[in-house]
């Protein structure tokens, strides 16, 4: 692509995502998400692969129906209560429909239905933006609002999509797809403690985000996307590979690692509002979770290939690619879990 075009589309995402930010109005946090969605649609198709184009169709035509809901919900609420204002939704009927538009937008069960298959189709550059940077806008609003949004339907949003994305990676080969599952599983933890402390969410917003960064460019580095190319990883980049598996593990929410701090705060927080049934079900569903990326590491560190090759392994492989940003990453996502007091002071 163009870098001029490039710079163009990036600036115009970065842009999207502030506006919404930045919004008081209605019309103006709306108007943010559109941009943000025509900013990415190019960086999505940008391969002209029949697969990439068809996950571009689906992204913008579920992000499209999205965007109308929010539009129709903020102007009920207009019409009922005469407040553009983000913080007064006050119309039960204009509320709940804002709040499954966003679910529609960020990807989260019963509305999850369009991440995995979108995900699929981008190469993981375009998959990390989406599952990360698009997930910023549609989430301040999220936390602007939460209170005024029946705590019931923010319940069963948190739980279904734990419990779904903890399903739907079990049978899965393709890494993307898994990732997918993985996030959608992820926006149920942030969503199910947003109504009880929202400074929770924006610690688990902020994990997820480090996590699934390092994952994403452990895999681009690798340049692998199926689980059957992860068993040859080992002899290729063996420090990589062992990081790899830490990283997953830490996308898991294990204990030494970065992923256990929001899952414990959030586990805590629910035990505190009297919730140990929903408590018990988010960390069971987590188990769920673990078993996949658990599968991930066995498949990358503890098997060797089946395949045969006449050509011989190399031991390391040359790269082009600069892995700064990857070791940062990687380094964050392996030893902040030391820092959550300071993080929870800074947060609240």
């Amino acid at each position: 692509m163009n870098p001029y075009v490039l710079m163009i589309l990036l600036s115009s995402l970065g842009l999207g995502t502030t506006l919404t930010f930045a919004s008081s109005h209605w019309l103006l946090a709306w108007m943010g998400l559109e941009i943000n969605t025509l900013a990415i649609t190019p960086l999505m198709a940008q391969h002209h692969h029949p697969r990439a184009v068809e996950a571009t169709t689906k992204y913008f035509l579920t992000q499209a129906t999205a965007a109308a809901m929010i539009l129709f919900a903020s102007t009920t609420n207009a019409w009922m209560t005469g407040e553009w204002n983000i913080t007064d939704l006050s119309d039960p009927l204009a509320n709940t429909m804002f709040m499954t538009a966003l679910a529609l937008k960020i990807g989260l069960a019963p509305m999850h239905f369009w991440m995995p298959e979108v995900m699929q189709g981008l190469d993981l550059l375009t998959g990390l933006i989406l599952s990360t940077w698009q997930k910023l806008a549609p989430f301040a609003l999220i936390i602007q609002t939460a209170q005024n949004i029946d705590p019931l339907l923010l319940t069963l949003l948190g739980v279904t999509s734990t419990l779904v994305g903890g399903w739907g990676g079990l049978n899965q080969t393709q890494l993307r797809k898994i990732l997918a599952y993985s996030s959608i599983a992820h926006m149920g933890w942030m969503i199910i403690v947003i109504q009880y402390a929202p400074q929770l969410t924006l610690i688990a917003l902020g994990t997820y985000i480090i996590m699934t960064s390092a994952a994403f460019l452990t895999l681009k580095m690798l340049l692998t996307t199926k689980l059957n190319t992860l068993a040859t990883t080992w002899s290729k980049s063996p420090i990589l590979t062992a990081t790899t598996a830490l990283v997953l593990l830490s996308l898991g929410g294990l204990p030494p690692l970065t992923g256990f701090m929001p899952k414990w705060l959030i586990l805590q927080e629910l035990t505190k509002q009297d919730l140990p049934i929903i408590a018990t079900i988010m960390a069971l569903a987590a188990l769920i979770s673990l078993y996949f990326y658990l599968r991930l590491c066995y498949a990358m560190t503890l098997t060797i290939s089946p395949n045969t090759t006449n050509s011989t392994t190399p031991w390391r492989t040359q790269t082009t690619q600069t892995s700064m940003p990857l070791t940062l990453f990687t380094m964050a996502t392996l030893g902040l879990l030391p820092m959550t007091p300071t993080i929870l002071m800074l947060a609240t």
